[in-house]
Formats: C-alpha cells, structure tokens, sequence
C-alpha cells in the first residue's frame, strides 16, 4: 500500500464512527430488487445443473463443462444467505431467517449455526484475543517460533494451498458442518439448525438421486459443491489475508479501524463482481454489514475515496496465498520465510 492510501486510511480511522452514519442511508433494500436478484440467481442455477444432466444422460461428456456455471451460481446463492443471515436481503426478519434457511440446504450450510459463528467473525475481526470462530487460523510470528515442531508442521500444513483450498473447503463443507463444531454445548439451537439440514439434505439428495440416478447425481452435484465451495473460501481468504490487513490485541482494538483496515477491497472484474454479490467491497460490508450486497457499488459510486482501502486486485491477490503469520513489530502479515529472515542469528 502506498504512503498516499495510508494516509487516505488513517483519516478513516479518526471518523469512524462518522462513516457508520453516512452508511446508514444505503441500509435499506428493495424489495423488487431483492426478489429479482434471487430468482436471477436460483433459476441459471437449475438450468446450468439440467444442462450437465442432460448432457451426461445423452452421452454428451463435453456438456459437463456446465458444472463450472453451476458451482458460480450456487457460490451467488450462498452470498444471498450471506446477506440474509445480515438481516439486509429483505429486512424482514422471517423472509430472512426462512429464505437464508432454504438456500442453506443447497448450499449445505446449516442457516442459524453458520449465522451465529459469523455474527462472531463480524464482532472480532482482526482481535488477537478473539481469535478461533468464524475465521482462518492465523498465528502471530512469536506464537508460530514458540511451537513445537510437530505442531508447526501441523499448521504450515494447514496454511498450504492444496489443503486450504482443496481439502479444507470439501472438509468444511461435506463434514465440519453437518455437526455444530465450536458451539457443542450452546445451547439446542446449533444442533436443531445443523440436524434440520441435514434431514433436508438428506430428503433433497433422495428425491434427485430417485429423479436421475446416483451416478449422475454424484459425477454433477458433487462437483458443483466442490468448486463453489473452494470458490468461497478463496474469497473468504483473500478478503482478510492480505499484507496489510489489521490485528490488534482487545486492548488496542477498535471496530471501525478493524473494519475498514482488517478486510480487502477486492476489486474484481464486473462479471465476478456480480456472481460473488459484491462480496469484494468487504471493508464497506464490515463496517455496515445490513447493506444489502447490490448496494455496496452505490457506496463506491457515492464515496470514491473508500476504494482505496485495502485494494486488491484479482493478480494481487495471489501473491495473499504464502502469507501466513501476523508480524506484530512490523504490523502487517508475512509468509515463513520472510518470519525466517526476520529472526535474529544465534
């Protein structure tokens, strides 16, 4: 980042609480529109999986590159639950609470269990004390030298891209969320949310394997989840792990600079911007996160100076996979070997 979009940065950080009002005007959705943006998104998305069924059914291999629009679509359709689970798709309570509950069964993610772990994330994003729930992992350069190392290997494992991206997002997705993980004994809500999906899964995945056949449920549906979730998780990354991304001990921490400081702007081309709702303006959604998602670029539109927060580029944003420790001295994220450098010659 350079010495001008810090200090564009730092003047953000005094006002705020300024900015939290400003915001407030775009909080309210429309109701046409978000109806709109729903069934633009549910119905490609049932047209693209018939055109892979239908290409397999007739022997037509090639057809199956439809698989791809399939998982794009299903990744907008988790961001609309994302949004639901905000209160700000229709700001109506239950037409939230019941639409992000239904789209959660296709999405595979249990509705009120994944609400409450990321009304946590929002609540501790960039909290040293505060880490664990709703976020990647993330140890400081002093914790990681601290470890044995066993367990250093362990977590250099967990950071490498092959398991971040490929087998955590299958991990998370086929089995992390079919039971409660992290809020074991809170309470009856996680587990009736986590066990009424899994009976919807279960009843949804019957009725189309009944429909079309094991196999060709398995060699079209499972693809789709697969992309759509490594997808999602790759953006969850990109918009917190960046070098200049924010970490504070509670003492220290604040929520509006941990806002706009501790998540990306993710500048995307126009069409990824549309299938991942918008989810790039991430330092805009935390800092007033009931904005519904298609009026993120009306903030960008109307405040220009918020897209230098944080940018990142779609080929910036690969160099965010090797960084993977919180360096507290130089305040900013760093990959292991440049933690390796930094640590003083015996």
């Amino acid at each position: 980042m350079n010495t001008h979009a810090r200090a564009v940065d730092a003047s953000f950080t005094n006002t705020g609480g300024s900015w939290l009002k400003i915001l407030a005007k775009y909080r309210q959705p429309r109701l046409g529109r978000s109806v709109f943006e729903l069934f633009v998104t549910v119905l490609p998305f049932a047209a693209f999986w018939a055109g892979a069924y239908a290409s397999v059914l007739h022997g037509f291999w090639p057809g199956l590159i439809l698989i791809i629009p399939a998982a794009a679509f299903l990744l907008r359709l988790f961001m609309i639950q994302h949004d639901c689970g905000h209160g700000s798709f229709f700001a109506r309570r239950k037409l939230d609470t019941w639409t992000g509950r239904t789209l959660g069964v296709l999405t595979m993610t249990p509705y009120d269990y994944w609400r409450q772990a990321h009304a946590t994330h929002h609540a501790s994003t960039g909290n040293l004390d505060e880490r664990g729930i709703g976020d990647i992992t993330t140890l400081t350069v002093a914790e990681y030298n601290s470890l044995p190392r066993s367990k250093r290997l362990a977590y250099r494992a967990y950071r490498h891209p092959l398991v971040m991206f490929g087998i955590g997002p299958a991990w998370l997705f086929l089995v992390k969320q079919r039971l409660p993980f992290g809020m074991m004994n809170s309470g009856v809500m996680p587990w009736i949310s986590t066990m009424g999906t899994n009976l919807a899964i279960a009843i949804l995945a019957a009725l189309m394997i009944w429909a079309v056949g094991l196999v060709p449920f398995l060699l079209i549906h499972l693809p789709v989840v697969l992309l759509a979730a490594a997808a999602g998780v790759w953006l969850f990354y990109v918009q917190h792990q960046f070098e200049d991304t924010h970490w504070a001990t509670s003492e220290e921490w604040q929520f509006p600079e941990a806002a706009l400081h501790g998540a990306s702007h993710y500048d995307l081309p126009l069409v990824l911007r549309w299938i991942t709702g918008n989810i790039g303006v991430h330092h805009v959604h935390h800092l007033a996160s009931r904005i519904p998602y298609y009026r993120l670029p009306e903030v960008l539109r109307d405040h220009p100076e918020l897209a230098s927060i944080g940018r990142t580029t779609l080929s910036q944003s690969l160099s965010c996979v090797g960084l993977a420790l919180w360096d507290e001295k130089r305040g900013k994220l760093v990959s292991f070997r440049d933690a390796a450098k930094a640590l003083p010659l015996a």
